[in-house]
């Protein structure tokens, strides 16, 4: 009798779960209406995942639908609110390149530019997406000379120059107490935008329950422990002093061919740029020319 009430149990555990689990398969072939419904909701109830999954019921099913721009749109931003840049940005790029307008475009862009900025609480950690957040800005700033964001773009633009400025700061004082010489003159010698006094710039404060573990960008809190002398990890340390005078001049070589190269690897982008029909011949000729100054 207590193994076939067992039985039954199981029985009818079984039944529920499969049928809860049908429930969930039968989402399928429905309006787009509705799929757009699920996601707005799952949205207003903080529920993104749901919501992303959602969309892409709406994004296979109906791939024509006017409703998807505005709910590619309505996930980039609720991302973007959840402080998750990089989905934000991964449906703004989906925004321009299937459904934006001219005029969209440009709102689509800045939000873009937005998205890495805010994307960037603490720049000493995230050297790339630093240069990818300035090079966007520059592109937009030259794409849209009369927008309503320009100033807004420029201002994020100027806030990126400093930030990378004193990101290399911090790795050329990394490379010094290293003792790595050529490694430390090359960021040394990074100064992006001779039109910043940079003698005039603050350097930003890490609040005091980070600074304890990061130290304020210059050392760290246990500096004090690490004694003054000569670092063992640096297989290239100079230590014949004859050669010192010569070391300058061929620091200055291998910067000057590092500098080349990054140049280079912009005039390949914009040439790329060019290739696909985004900017033209002239504005490609601006491009490198502003490229060349750096």
């Amino acid at each position: 009798m207590k193994f076939k009430n067992s039985f039954l149990l199981t029985a009818f555990a079984a039944i529920i779960f499969f049928s809860g689990c049908s429930k969930e398969l039968e989402e399928y072939n429905k309006p787009a209406i509705y799929w757009y419904g699920k996601i707005v909701k799952n949205i207003s109830q903080g529920d993104l995942e749901k919501a992303d999954n959602y969309y892409s019921s709406l994004q296979g099913e109906h791939i024509g639908s006017p409703l998807l721009p505005e709910a590619t749109m309505i996930l980039a931003i609720a991302h973007m609110h959840d402080e998750e840049y990089l989905l934000s940005e991964h449906f703004l790029n989906e925004y321009i390149k299937r459904y934006a307008t001219a005029n969209e475009k440009e709102d689509a862009e800045f939000l873009k530019i937005k998205a890495k900025y805010l994307a960037l609480p603490n720049p000493r950690r995230d050297q790339a997406l630093i240069g990818d957040a300035i090079r966007e800005a520059q592109m937009f700033k030259h794409n849209y000379p009369n927008s309503m964001y320009y100033n807004v773009v420029d201002t994020m633009q100027t806030r990126l120059y400093m930030a990378e400025a004193a990101l290399n700061e911090t790795i050329a004082d990394l490379y010094t107490r290293l003792d790595k010489p050529k490694s430390a003159q090359f960021y040394k010698m990074l100064k992006p935008q001779p039109w910043i006094n940079w003698n005039e710039v603050d350097r930003a404060n890490s609040p005091w329950y980070r600074e304890w573990f990061e130290g304020d960008g210059t050392e760290s809190w246990y500096a004090f422990m690490v004694p003054d002398t000569r670092s063992v990890v640096s297989r290239n340390s100079v230590v014949d002093d004859s050669v010192s005078e010569e070391t300058p001049l061929k620091e200055m070589t291998e910067t000057k061919k590092m500098l080349s190269k990054f140049q280079q690897d912009e005039i390949n982008k914009a040439q790329d740029l060019k290739d696909k029909g985004i900017i033209t011949e002239d504005e490609f000729n601006v491009l490198r020319e502003k490229i060349l100054k750096l």
